[in-house]
């Protein structure tokens, strides 16, 4: 497995032979203006749109917020197998495939199944719509989370009891805030050490960190949370990083 990070929640993922693309933006620095919330891009991506080579899938984990879909990732969907909440099949069509709780969707030989999230505190929901995590799976390649837009350790508790042989965990931290919500949307830093360690996985990918003013937490806060653990993988912007991991069996023991 191979994980580039192109920047904010956007990372391209090789794996079991598929290229997929987490939460796709790729638009040059600015500002989006909405009806409650103004959210302020500052870093563009480390791998221009143009420069993408084919890709084979799209997990988002939602659509209504640009610093998880902008204007270049729209478009980016409208041509790619997508798989995100059943709110956003509706909305997008195809080839946006939308998902319920645990749904399983099978590409090629990955399957990929639909993990709950909430972005925010409970009854955010109806302020910044439905969210979704994802697990990949494959035969003879590691089990894959990734937590999307969730800020619920109860939700990653579900999820560790449900597949409790996680390899990976994709966490997007960052501790997001908006002047309309006073709690945080994504993981804080402490919160994603907290999930690694419910979900007992032996490799991190930290996302959500950086490149808008509404992360109030930085990588660098992710980092000291990890501190004392090799559990952070370091992944700069734009490098492709091979992941490998020692067998489960022998990091148990």
């Amino acid at each position: 497995m191979t994980v580039t990070y192109v920047g904010g929640p956007t990372a391209i993922l090789e794996y079991a032979g598929l290229r997929i693309l987490l939460d796709p933006t790729f638009d040059a620095p600015q500002t989006y203006e909405s009806d409650e919330d103004t959210l302020t891009k500052t870093t563009g991506p480390g791998v221009a749109v143009d420069d993408l080579d084919e890709l084979d899938l799209i997990l988002l984990s939602h659509h209504e917020h640009e610093d998880n879909l902008d204007y270049s990732g729209r478009e980016l969907v409208r041509r790619t197998l997508t798989l995100s909440t059943a709110k956003a099949g509706v909305d997008l069509g195809k080839p946006v495939i939308g998902l319920d709780c645990w749904e399983e969707h099978r590409v090629e030989a990955v399957t990929v199944t639909a993990a709950p999230a909430l972005h925010g505190p409970p009854g955010a929901e109806r302020l910044v719509g439905p969210v979704i995590g994802f697990l990949l799976e494959a035969p003879d390649e590691p089990t894959v989370y990734v937590s999307g837009d969730n800020a619920s350790l109860e939700l990653v508790q579900q999820i560790a009891d449900r597949f409790p042989a996680i390899d990976i965990a994709v966490l997007f931290a960052g501790a997001a805030r908006v002047p309309s919500i006073d709690a945080a949307l994504t993981l804080t830093s402490r919160d994603a050490a907290k999930a690694a360690q419910i979900l007992g996985a032996p490799l991190v990918v930290g996302l959500h960190t950086e490149d808008w003013e509404h992360f109030s937490e930085s990588r660098a806060q992710l980092e000291d949370a990890f501190a004392g653990t090799d559990l952070l993988l370091d992944t700069p912007r734009g490098v492709p990083v091979v992941v490998e991991l020692s067998p489960r069996v022998e990091l148990a023991g």
